[in-house]
């Protein structure tokens, strides 16, 4: 079974109390933006076996948003942290990086 702590009240919570938003760390484009850019927000997306980072909502709990890193094979989670926040941060990198020797993120050098 999957749980997440929530980065806001620090519950442990199991995914029976949580509601699953998709990818994490998307860019939306303005107004002034071509369909392909509206199309590719709204339908392209990673779907990898592996580290992934997503929003999730503690629905059953305080009802806010958060990000999580975990690995969708395993279900290993390696860190949540606040939905305001643009991209993952160093100390969630580090731990990914370090229980796996090799993976860099996604537009890494």
């Amino acid at each position: 079974m999957l749980i997440l702590r929530c980065p806001y009240c620090g519950v442990d919570a199991d995914e029976t109390e949580l509601t699953p938003g998709g990818e994490a760390h998307l860019k939306r484009f303005g107004p002034g933006s071509s369909d392909d850019d509206f199309h590719a927000y709204l339908f392209m997306r990673e779907n990898p076996k592996g580290v992934h980072f997503e929003r999730w909502r503690h629905a059953y709990g305080c009802g806010k948003w958060f990000h999580a890193a975990r690995c969708t094979a395993t279900l290993e989670v390696f860190g949540t942290y606040p939905a305001q926040t643009t991209e993952p941060p160093r100390e969630i990198l580090d731990t990914i990086s370090a229980k796996r020797p090799g993976w860099r993120p996604k537009g890494a050098a």
